[in-house]
């Protein structure tokens, strides 16, 4: 189920989204959810990672080299 969500943006990120719109041949609204959406996804992950960063420190994976070479 959608509902509805009213916000306020300055005139000129308005006129961004428009021309983003037309160029990209999708309505403003998809545009703003998916800009939400990998928002929100983008925040959870790093959620996750401040989460679980001291557990991988503590296996002596560092850098995403050391999971890579982990999974050989």
């Amino acid at each position: 189920m959608s509902k509805s969500l009213t916000i306020r943006i300055p005139d000129d990120l308005k006129e961004d989204l428009k021309g983003l719109s037309r160029i990209e041949h999708k309505t403003v609204s998809d545009i703003v959810k998916d800009s939400i959406r990998d928002y929100v996804s983008v925040h959870k992950f790093r959620a996750i990672r401040k989460k679980t960063l001291p557990f991988a420190e503590s296996q002596g994976l560092l850098e995403d080299e050391d999971i890579f070479e982990q999974l050989k």
